[in-house]
């Protein structure tokens, strides 16, 4: 199995920790250049009640405290579910190298599906987008979390 399979696969067991909180299992690792995990988070919106604890933002707050610094320059992120406009942003921010994700949202995407903000050339840094790493098991973990939550009446 190649890295990018062996992290999504982390990436993936983070995701299955928000749903015992009431989150979306969303997951996401970040890894440097040279192969060392700087950081990983999953959503805890729900249990923080903010709505920008969305797993990348977790786990970047995370990978530049590891770092010391804002910049990730050459660091992948391992996303379960393709970035958000606030979450892409954020990557474009903190100057990643590289996005690795499993399943697109037709939704809210900002990478491919309704934005490309990582390669928008208007913006100051871009970075390189490979999707659907291990997609059919993020699709099945968030079908499983919405299936529940319209078999308990929530959503």
């Amino acid at each position: 199995m190649d890295a990018d399979a062996t992290w999504m696969l982390q990436a993936l067991e983070e995701a299955a920790l928000a749903p015992l909180h009431g989150d979306v299992p969303v997951g996401c690792l970040i890894v440097s250049a040279d192969g060392r995990e700087l950081g990983r988070a999953h959503n805890r919106r729900e249990v923080d009640a903010d709505p920008t604890a969305h797993a990348e933002i977790l786990a970047l707050r995370s990978a530049a405290a590891t770092r010391g610094h804002w910049r990730l320059n050459g660091a992948t992120v391992y996303a379960t579910l393709e970035p958000c406009p606030m979450c892409a942003g954020a990557l474009v921010n903190a100057r990643i190298a590289r996005l690795v994700y499993a399943a697109t949202d037709p939704k809210a995407g900002a990478v491919h599906s309704l934005f490309d903000l990582g390669s928008n050339p208007r913006l100051n840094h871009r970075f390189e987008v490979t999707p659907g790493q291990h997609a059919e098991l993020a699709v099945q973990q968030l079908q499983a979390f919405f299936a529940q939550l319209r078999a308990a009446g929530e959503k």
